[in-house]
């Protein structure tokens, strides 16, 4: 399947917010190619297609925060608080803007949504595989680690030999002897 620039451009405009992947109003007008207040307009005037599961508006705090990750000017930017549709709302979009651009947006949409629950899955089949194989290996991979944790040990210091002639030998009592003869007598002279 051959890279769809839409598909790419929804793909990069899907976010986690309250646990739920959305698409935010702002974004999907783009996207639909209609203003913000239109779309806005639109989803007001068919509020009953549109149950709490399918889309919410964001609270100050949650609108706060993506302004600042946005990093919007003060001056600009809208002052409404966006709406969250889910995967279900995009859909419902759809018979609300009838229009070519909103047909070929929602097929874009829907495969981004899909694409990215494929991605999901993928990596948690992958986690768990890999949960399971430090599982299995875990006791054979204690053994390599502590022999690996001996080996980056630092060697034990070398004792400092002492300095000079040492013999290893019994200790023998030296006994001297005074001599009280000849000798002394000379020496004292």
């Amino acid at each position: 399947m051959k890279s769809d620039p839409l598909a790419l451009q929804a793909q990069q405009s899907i976010l986690f917010i309250r646990k739920q992947r959305v698409m935010l109003s702002h974004d999907l007008a783009r996207l639909y190619e209609v203003p913000a207040k239109a779309l806005n307009q639109a989803v007001r005037r068919n509020r009953e297609r549109f149950p709490d599961d399918f889309m919410f508006q964001l609270s100050p705090d949650e609108s706060e925060n993506l302004r600042s990750r946005i990093v919007t000017s003060s001056w600009g930017g809208s002052r409404v608080r966006p709406y969250a549709f889910t995967e279900q709302g995009v859909a419902m979009l759809s018979s609300v803007l009838r229009s070519r651009r909103a047909v070929q947006v929602n097929i874009a949409i829907m495969r981004a949504f899909v694409r990215l629950r494929e991605m999901l899955l993928t990596n948690a089949d992958l986690a768990r595989k890999l949960a399971d194989l430090e599982r299995k290996y875990d006791a054979q991979f204690k053994i390599v680690f502590e022999a690996i944790r001996q080996l980056m040990a630092p060697p034990p210091a070398p004792s400092k030999p002492e300095i000079g002639f040492h013999v290893k030998e019994d200790l023998v009592p030296y006994r001297t002897h005074r001599r009280s003869g000849p000798r002394r007598a000379l020496r004292k002279a």
